[in-house]
């Protein structure tokens, strides 16, 4: 088997009992920018912990019966905010869980302050050239609709990355295994925990 099947398969079979014992009833929630990682690093860390993972614009888009960009489109972006905002919320209320919000949702200050007070907030922190080549790959992105999608997502990372640096834990996205990432995720929310190392694993 290999390096990477292995860990895979230890991962799946311990889960992090201690750690998701200090959340209580809180939550994880993952902020960053599109293309940071937060849904396919979240659903990883969700099993590691044996929690369930929630797509905060996947909520939206049941909720308001249309996709995110036909939301920009047809209600325009102030109001996909109040919507972002109610669903997550809501979702918060929803006990523990690990919850990947969409970029700008870190941006409304209720939204943070609740953040703050029902879960640990990670930020996963991605440079702009890793941004940038994950996006490129996407075509749904209504925020990067522009003349210069480039220049866009730079004012973007300038007005986001000093809220986002508010969160509670920041972690370096990059192109290495997931797994390696929700590693680190868990070392660092150990630390914060205050759980020691080994304990429950």
């Amino acid at each position: 088997m290999s390096d990477v099947a292995e860990h895979n398969k230890v991962a799946a079979e311990a889960p992090e009992p201690a750690l998701a014992h200090a959340l209580g009833r809180r939550s994880i929630v993952l902020v960053g920018m599109m293309g940071a990682g937060k849904s396919s690093i979240g659903r990883k860390l969700g099993s590691r912990l044996g929690l369930s993972f929630v797509d905060a614009d996947s909520e939206i888009e049941a909720a308001a019966g249309m996709t995110i960009p036909e939301i920009f489109e047809i209600r325009g972006e102030a109001e996909f905010r109040t919507g972002e905002a109610r669903v997550i919320a809501r979702l918060l209320d929803g006990g523990p869980q690990v919850l990947a919000t969409g970029g700008g949702a870190f941006q409304n200050g209720e939204t943070r302050a609740l953040i703050r007070a029902k879960a640990v907030s990670i930020w996963l922190k991605a440079d702009f050239e890793v941004l940038m080549k994950r996006i490129k790959r996407r075509t749904d992105r209504p925020m990067l609709k522009t003349a210069d999608p480039a220049a866009t997502l730079k004012k973007l990372m300038a007005d986001r990355y000093p809220v986002y640096a508010e969160a509670d834990i920041t972690i370096e996205s990059r192109d290495v295994l997931h797994e390696v990432i929700v590693d680190e995720i868990l070392v660092a929310f150990r630390a914060f925990a205050g759980v020691p190392a080994g304990e429950g694993a």
